[in-house]
């Protein structure tokens, strides 16, 4: 499930994370990124303790999603020690989901 947290940049929750970080760029109005809200929420429920989902809204913070040449709703891009390690562009169910992370936990 995600987790509302407050960081006073995104570099600083990249950072300062111990396990990847799974980041859900979205917006209200697009009908995929409701989708993939729930599925989200499996996902992190099932890796609680060892990824952290954070959902990031590209409309409240165009820089960010500039900066991380978000193109495409629902992108799903995931973090390890800070880096981009992988990117997920659309929907996906959750076992594809946990398939896919699996190798970055």
């Amino acid at each position: 499930m995600a987790v509302q947290k407050q960081f006073s940049s995104f570099e600083e929750l990249l950072s300062s994370s111990d396990v990847p970080v799974l980041v859900d760029f979205y917006a209200t109005w697009c009908g995929p990124c409701q989708m993939m809200a729930p599925i989200l929420d499996q996902v992190g429920g099932q890796l609680k303790d060892k990824l952290m989902v954070v959902k990031i809204d590209s409309d409240k913070y165009e820089d960010l999603a500039s900066q991380h040449h978000i193109y495409a709703l629902p992108t799903l891009v995931l973090f390890k020690n800070g880096a981009e390690v992988d990117r997920i562009e659309g929907v996906i169910q959750a076992a594809q989901l946990i398939e896919r992370v699996k190798p970055f936990l």
